[in-house]
């Protein structure tokens, strides 16, 4: 691995998370010629300005697939990386004071779970040990979708997934209008799919 490319790293990640970062950097080179910084270099002259259309611009013109040209891009222009300044993208994420109270109460519920990764990502708050367990992404009206690595029939209350962005091992979800019913119940079904993970 380069010197100072761990600087494209987010500090949020699990040690499996961790693994596939450095397996990325480690064939880089060795798979397209070209060290990281030589790829920062062209990412540089990129003449696209939104994030997605680097990357598939990556992919069009230097066959470079998503994951790699993401963490090309996060060295190149960090302040757009997905973890750039997570209390920047959490403070916009969660503006809205009741959905950050219910945000709040998920994590005071999960805060005691031994090896808890919490990532604040650009869309929702994600949770993990080895594999993310949880995430919550707040919507209109101040509620919040809880996501959770369980089967929707683990609870009456589930709904399966619609289009949430996170990762697909968060099987269903749970729609929470307050940081009240962030409960025992909910409690158990974050240790559930903790558990799970």
């Amino acid at each position: 691995m380069e010197s100072g490319s761990d600087t494209t790293k987010p500090s949020s990640m699990t040690a499996r998370q961790e693994k596939w970062f450095a397996s990325i950097l480690e064939s880089l080179e060795r798979e397209t010629g070209k060290t990281l910084d030589q790829w920062v270099a062209i990412a540089k002259t990129c003449p696209e300005t939104k994030p997605a259309k680097r990357k598939a611009w990556f992919k069009e013109v230097h066959g470079i697939g998503t994951n790699r040209a993401s963490v090309i891009l996060g060295k190149a222009f960090p302040e757009t990386a997905h973890w750039a300044e997570p209390d920047n993208l959490r403070d916009t994420l969660w503006a809205d004071a009741g959905a950050r109270a219910v945000l709040e109460a998920v994590e005071a519920a999960v805060a005691e779970l031994p090896g808890l990764v919490s990532a604040q990502r650009k869309g929702f708050t994600a949770f993990s040990r080895e594999f993310q367990f949880a995430s919550a992404r707040p919507v209109k009206g101040g509620t919040v979708r809880l996501g959770l690595a369980v089967e929707p029939t683990a609870d009456p209350r589930l709904q399966p997934p619609k289009n949430e962005g996170w990762s697909e091992r968060l099987k269903a979800v749970l729609a929470l209008a307050a940081a009240a019913e962030v409960d025992a119940s909910v409690g158990a079904l974050l240790r559930q799919a903790w558990e799970r993970s």
